[in-house]
């Protein structure tokens, strides 16, 4: 559910701002792709970019422990948005590549962007062999060739005072959130293609202002691709990924809009890779605590419900001021989880104004 910030974002790198809806997304996206249901996937291809559709990410975060037991988080995202449907090469491409890494400690945040146009091979994502870039920041596959690409891969970022190399490993399958894929958006029907490999356990080494840090710990790594994936009216959204110390996962979103009831939904997924997905009104997510980030008054401490899988638990933000300052700065950082289902996971926010 990162769908305005980034388009927004490159928007103004592109120097054509739109003004109806956040960022554009409620607007018709004339000339491209629109999302089907059913959906139908092939893979390794879809792993890769999609130039057809308007806009498009890679989006990895890990809830990291290092060897004296502090909690750490990292996020690495690489987001493509076309100007027009095509893949053409050269300085005159319609592909826009944006990038996001950040690291949470409990006392800092740490963020860093990368922008670039494509087609000259500084940003981009192959599929066979998987490849995902932009500089020198990568995620790369490394998982043999009898295996799903994402089963394993390598991911590196820096930042002007912080860096990361993190190894994963899949221990469970891909997951299709909605329909089999298909996940519906709002009332009245905007959808993306969703799916995710929540399954990952990380080892590597973090390098923060002190030092270089060995960490171990868990992953969730999204791929979302649409073209018209908002309402008009849909301003926000506030969205979790958590892992529960039973070896249960959640997705789930809640979608803000000015002139309707919010809208939510939900991917519950056990310990053995089955999932079952939610429609509009059975998660429920509601502040509990309001810390001032940047000048914004934000919820980083959250009760989330979802009474039909018996969850009721207290979301707390490992470090309140997870602020990305980026072009379009949002909120994101790890979260501790107690109460039915204690464990860990992350926490996204945006149009908090």
């Amino acid at each position: 559910m990162r769908f305005s910030l980034f388009t927004a974002a490159l928007c103004l790198f592109a120097g054509h701002a739109t003004a109806q809806g956040f960022a554009g997304l409620g607007t018709e996206a004339a000339g491209f792709a629109m999302p089907q249901n059913p959906p139908i996937f092939d893979f390794p291809t879809d792993h890769g970019a999609h130039p057809e559709y308007r806009i498009e990410w890679w989006y990895l975060t890990a809830n990291l422990t290092g060897p004296d037991g502090t909690l750490y988080g990292a996020q690495w995202t690489l987001f493509r948005s076309g100007l027009t449907p095509d893949d053409s090469t050269g300085w005159e491409a319609s592909q826009l590549w944006m990038a996001h890494a950040g690291l949470t400690t409990p006392n800092a945040h740490l963020s860093a962007e990368r922008l670039a146009r494509g087609g000259i091979g500084q940003a981009g994502v192959t599929a066979a062999p998987f490849a995902a870039w932009i500089d020198d920041w990568a995620m790369t596959s490394t998982a043999p060739a009898t295996a799903d690409a994402l089963d394993a891969l390598q991911v590196g970022a820096q930042g002007a005072d912080f860096a990361y190399d993190l190894a994963l490993t899949a221990t469970g399958p891909l997951i299709f959130h909605g329909q089999a894929g298909y996940s519906v958006k709002s009332a009245l029907g905007q959808a993306s293609y969703y799916y995710s490999q929540p399954f990952y356990t990380v080892a590597g080494t973090i390098t923060l202002p002190g030092g270089t840090i060995p960490v171990m710990g868990t992953a969730w790594l999204d791929r979302e691709w649409s073209s018209q994936p908002l309402s008009e009216t849909q301003d926000g959204w506030d969205w979790v990924s958590l892992q529960f110390d039973d070896g249960a996962r959640l997705m789930g979103f809640t979608l803000r809009d000015s002139a309707a009831p919010s809208f939510t939904a939900a991917t519950w997924i056990d310990a053995n890779g089955k999932s079952q997905s939610f429609p509009d009104g059975a998660l429920s997510m509601t502040p509990l605590a309001i810390s001032n980030v940047a000048g914004r008054d934000i919820p980083t401490r959250w009760r989330v419900e979802l009474p039909e899988k018996g969850l009721d638990i207290t979301a707390t933000a490992l470090n309140p001021q997870s602020w990305m300052a980026v072009s379009i700065p949002y909120w994101e950082g790890p979260v501790t989880l107690t109460g039915s289902h204690p464990g860990r996971g992350y926490l996204e926010m945006t149009g908090y104004q």
